[in-house]
């Protein structure tokens, strides 16, 4: 016998009354705002806090936003054509983003990846080659998450699905069990490494972090085009340093009970000769991974799309076997991306042009009232850092917040390109913050390695680091390179 899906009915509430309350406040609207951007604030915001408060999965939530915007009149669900001109695109048109297609089609990528084992030897080898004492293994799993990133573009997945599970079985390999005073033996470093790890390569990589896709698209909205290279360029020297150092910090400021670690080199080549020789598929899913990072580098110079490359690359995953038609199809991650990032942009692009972005910015640029842009552009990203207290969602807080910040930046003076990556840099470092600032969080504080006070007041100690050091090597940078 079939059952209903379970629906969390009370995480409506919120969504709901806050959308209510937007949507009839229309008449005592700020001046400046017309009753067409208050009423798609309404139901934006509204989408906002059922992406907050879930009471349905983020796609069939942003769903239910993106039919209310068309069904109350806010989009057309066909192209509007006046004498000829397309003068509003259909709502339709938000399913050709192809931001939301690459970051599905990287999704694909990261399947290939878990379903060769192919991210399994590499871990066993930095493990092999690294992991003879304690902060060795920490910077063995950085190094994981480092090499997979490019093509992971969940972070939780990469976090939970393929490190996470290799760092649970070094520590039951010292006997260091979650909930546990032997945590402390080695789990709770390690857990606490590869959040951190994540973090930074979350930012590093463009295809590395969903919530990317959204700072891009809402830059483009804004006249800033950022591609892959482009963000490469303007993260590698700063994020690279910064995770040659958080393990380090981490170590003394976390570290682990067991400091030599000569079990793990054991363990990790008892692995690897379990999994035996590279399979063929290993070697496909290797050359197309490797091959599709190269074309992401060239593609600037070689104008060649990085959706058009991904699309390549899944492409050559099912001609050369690696990937199935099924495993196409049953990747949900990368069709639940490809749903609500596509909405999410769409409706903030809305809000754009009934002109409510601008009368935003212009608003909180009279409210920090300062001439000089690199002021402006690191209260902002302040600002948005310790806003993330209040989110649960990296995706829900970019879209919320994300563009107004730019347009600020952008209307104080700041360099278009400088000021989109540095406000990116700080919508990744901002998960320095809660047990719940995103889905790696989630997964690794709740595993029981970490208690949550020491969650909270380590990440409190290293969100200042990161505000510091990205102030001043990221900005250092970026004027380096010519961004500013």
């Amino acid at each position: 016998m079939k059952h209903l899906e379970k629906v969390n009915y009370k995480g409506f509430i919120i969504p709901i009354i806050v959308g209510l309350i937007f949507w009839f406040t229309a008449p005592i609207r700020p001046a400046g705002v017309t009753v067409q951007a208050w009423h798609m604030l309404a139901i934006f915001l509204a989408t906002i806090m059922g992406c907050i408060f879930k009471p349905l999965p983020i796609a069939a939530t942003t769903l239910i936003g993106y039919t209310l915007t068309i069904f109350l009149g806010l989009a057309p669900i066909k192209d509007v054509v006046v004498k000829g001109h397309t003068v509003d695109l259909s709502a339709l048109s938000a399913f050709s983003n192809s931001a939301a297609w690459l970051i599905a089609m990287a999704f694909m990528l990261s399947r290939g990846i878990i379903k060769t084992g192919l991210g399994r030897r590499i871990a066993f080898y930095f493990i092999e080659w690294f992991g003879h004492k304690s902060l060795g293994l920490g910077y063995s799993v950085a190094a994981i998450d480092l090499v997979v990133s490019p093509a992971t573009p969940s972070n939780t997945a990469r976090a939970g699905g393929i490190v996470f599970p290799l760092v649970e079985s070094l520590a039951e390999n010292f006997d260091s069990k979650p909930n546990d005073p032997s945590r402390k033996k080695m789990g709770s470093f390690l857990t606490f490494v590869e959040f951190h790890a994540n973090l930074i390569t979350s930012m590093l990589f463009l295809t590395a972090m969903a919530p990317n896709l959204v700072a891009v698209e809402l830059a483009k909205s804004l006249g800033v085009n950022i591609t892959w290279i482009g963000w490469f360029e303007a993260t590698c020297v700063p994020a690279l340093l910064a995770l040659l150092i958080v393990p380090f910090i981490i170590y003394k400021m976390y570290g682990p009970d067991i400091k030599e670690t000569p079990n793990a080199k054991e363990w990790a080549s008892a692995e690897l000769k379990k999994m035996g020789k590279l399979s063929v598929p290993e070697m496909w899913m290797a050359g197309i991974f490797l091959l599709t990072l190269v074309l992401w580098m060239l593609s600037s110079s070689i104008a060649l799309d990085a959706t058009l490359i991904a699309f390549i690359s899944m492409s050559l995953l099912l001609l050369t076997g690696v990937l199935s038609n099924d495993d196409f199809l049953s990747e949900k991650g990368g069709w639940n991306v490809l749903v609500w990032l596509s909405v999410l942009v769409y409706m903030a692009n809305r809000l754009t042009k009934f002109g409510f972005i601008k009368w935003l910015s212009e608003t909180i640029s009279k409210s920090v009232g300062h001439d000089n842009w690199i002021i402006v552009l690191i209260i902002l990203g302040v600002l948005l850092f310790y806003t993330h207290y209040l989110f649960a969602s990296a995706t829900a807080h970019n879209t919320a917040m994300y563009g107004p910040f730019l347009a600020v930046a952008l209307s104080a003076g700041a360099p278009k390109m400088a000021a989109a990556m540095f406000l990116a840099i700080f919508s990744a470092i901002m998960a320095s913050t809660t047990h719940y600032a995103n889905g790696p969080a989630s997964v690794l504080a709740g595993s029981g390695y970490v208690e949550q006070g020491e969650w909270w007041k380590m990440n409190f100690i290293l969100g200042l680091f990161y505000i510091v050091f990205f102030i001043v090597f990221g900005l250092g940078w970026m004027k380096i390179i010519g961004l500013w």
